[in-house]
């Protein structure tokens, strides 16, 4: 099963907030969630990131969209990720 790290919308009309949360690609945006990873909310600018849980599903090889690969990066999750790569395939 190939697995996203997408954003599933919530909120009201006009008022966005966003879920960061792991999927099954071929799942729809609102379909069945196997994580829930943290939270964004555009108007305000503000997010919440389990970091710990977004880097066990990096390493299992979920593959995260556009604007959660910026939240990823902006939190430093993505940094993270790649020097922890760097360092097993050194040994």
């Amino acid at each position: 099963m190939a697995v996203k790290i997408r954003l599933k919308r919530i909120g009201k009309r006009g008022q966005p907030s966003y879920r960061l949360i792991v999927i099954d690609e071929r799942s729809p945006r609102d379909g069945r969630v196997v994580a829930d990873l943290g939270w964004y909310n555009p108007l305000q600018g503000q997010y919440e990131i389990n970091t710990a849980g977004a880097l066990d599903w990096l390493g299992k090889g979920a593959q995260p969209s556009q604007t959660a690969r910026h939240l990823l990066s902006s939190k430093g999750v993505l940094a993270e990720f790649h020097k922890i790569q760097s360092q097993q395939s050194k040994t």
